[in-house]
């Protein structure tokens, strides 16, 4: 990055306001960005931040912690953090040729959105990187202390946050500018972990007289594994293991290949089998799967109704055994997927849930991730411990792994109190406050820091972690103007804007 941005020479950034979050944006979508994969891109921020006279640490997690100082008069205004995490979820349809380890992001503009056509856009949580960059590339911004912790791999199980070290970070408050709803401050959200299945195989020749096909079922909407999970939307897995319990029941078939997911806390949109069946039985297989799906559309009518399945010829030399294939197929069946239980406490709210999200199998062995959420732990722990149970009725090993903690609302936060009079102040309304079912670094931010005050807000973000993603342009610069609006009122110890307390912090 260059010490002085410059305005984006991409066309469809030009016009786009704020031109300050726009122009960091833009570059942020040509630098790739993969979970595990930053060092490129914090290295770019750290070399920019160095070049306009600002501290730049990266911690042994891989975390990059910048530091800008108060405004001349307010030095001893409350140190606040801002925070977003660098990675995104790499996802992009089956036909669309990209490669997130070289390949920019390409987006588009329609209709006031700004979206990315075949890939995901990493707006989540690109977009709130941006923010912060702006944030601190600001002169003109009235604020006190001001530090900028930038994460790495939350997408892929949170490293970054789970390696923050205890004696980093010197604010009290924290501005989490993860949030994907336009007017909603985010004071909670689920806790989760991971439940990893292994199971090694027998392979088989492939039986005399057969023929082998690949079955593909996609065209599903897929999506976030959090925040869509109370959709009922369709999962690829679970659909495609239907298809195949009730084939085997029809007329002889091996299974010789199944996959599908490539990001555990996405909703899987494609998954493909490589079956293999009696030559004479190829017609057979061709009318039931026509019948599949057209029931699959009725059933997912008005929410994934465009699920299609495809036959296209293969290859195989081995297939599962029938005692793997067995196993493989009936548990995959019987795995809980979705919501498993809702609040009683925060009405509206999924309280404990569970994403099929990823699969592999081979004649050799095979794999498959769930990725368990709860605003309680107890909850997460219970559902995981039933997956590891059902597993274990066939001897096949599933360990729970990856555990990270909730985030606790605080109802009293005098930091939201300060958020929610700067929003009816600037914008003439009431904002509302949730406490939401997917995972913020927040939780595992405060296990380390128990002391700081923290609050969640973004612009509107949708089809997160799914092709298609998209940004509300508007709103990108309505939270631009709302977070100004707190980092003044903050500095100043605006008693207007929030009570006594955090003013005095």
């Amino acid at each position: 990055m260059n010490a002085t941005p410059q305005a984006s020479t991409d066309p469809v950034f030009s016009g786009l306001e704020p031109a300050a979050v726009w122009t960091h944006f833009a570059r942020l979508c040509r630098i790739p960005r993969q979970s595990k994969a930053e060092g490129p891109l914090r290295e770019e921020i750290r070399l920019w931040a160095l070049a306009r006279g600002l501290s730049a640490t990266v911690d042994a997690a891989g975390n990059l912690l910048l530091r800008k100082p108060a405004s001349g008069g307010l030095e001893k205004a409350p140190g606040v953090i801002l925070q977003a995490h660098l990675d995104m979820v790499c996802q992009k349809e089956a036909e669309t040729v990209h490669d997130f380890a070289r390949d920019p992001i390409r987006p588009v503009r329609r209709d006031g959105w700004l979206l990315a056509e075949g890939t995901t856009l990493g707006a989540d949580n690109g977009i709130g990187v941006a923010l912060i960059l702006a944030a601190l590339d600001d002169a003109s911004l009235l604020h006190g202390p001001l530090e900028a912790l930038l994460t790495v791999d939350e997408e892929a199980g949170m490293g970054g946050a789970r390696g923050l070290e205890g004696d980093l970070l010197l604010g009290r408050l924290l501005l989490n500018l993860d949030t994907e709803e336009w007017g909603e401050f985010y004071l909670g959200c689920a806790g989760g972990l991971d439940v990893n299945v292994k199971r090694d195989g027998t392979a088989v020749p492939l039986p005399a007289g057969f023929e082998c096909r690949r079955i593909d079922l996609y065209g599903l909407r897929g999506g976030h594994s959090g925040i869509d999970i109370h959709e009922e939307r369709g999962n690829a897995i679970k659909l495609l293991v239907r298809v195949l319990r009730d084939l085997e029941k029809r007329f002889p078939l091996h299974l010789a290949e199944f996959r599908s997911g490539s990001a555990r806390n996405s909703l899987p949109r494609e998954a493909s089998a490589v079956v293999a069946v009696p030559a004479r039985q190829v017609a057979a297989l061709v009318a039931g799967l026509g019948a599949w799906q057209w029931l699959l559309r009725e059933e997912l009518l008005g929410v994934d109704e465009a699920v299609s399945i495809n036959l296209a010829p293969a290859t195989a030399r081995r297939v599962l055994s029938a005692e793997d294939q067995a196993v493989w197929l009936a548990s995959l069946h019987a795995a809980p997927h979705g919501v498993q239980r809702r609040s009683l406490r925060v009405p509206g709210v999924v309280e404990t849930s569970n994403n099929l999200g990823m699969v592999g199998i081979t004649p050799y062995g095979g794999w498959c991730n769930f990725m368990v959420r709860s605003l309680r732990e107890s909850g997460s722990r219970g559902l995981a411990d039933e997956i590891v149970s059902l597993f274990a009725l066939s001897g096949t090993s599933a360990e729970i792994a990856g555990y990270y903690p909730g985030w606790a609302p605080n109802p009293a936060s005098p930091l939201l109190g300060l958020c929610q009079s700067v929003y009816r102040r600037q914008f003439g309304g009431e904002s509302s406050v949730r406490v939401i079912h997917a995972g913020l670094e927040c939780g595992l931010i405060a296990a380390v820091y128990p002391g700081l005050d923290m609050v969640s807000f973004g612009p509107t973000i949708r089809g997160a972690h799914a092709p298609g993603e998209r940004v509300e342009i508007v709103s990108v610069g309505k939270a631009w103007h709302l977070l100004r609006a707190i980092l003044a009122a903050i500095g100043a110890g605006d008693a207007s804007a929030a009570s006594g307390e955090v003013a005095s912090r």
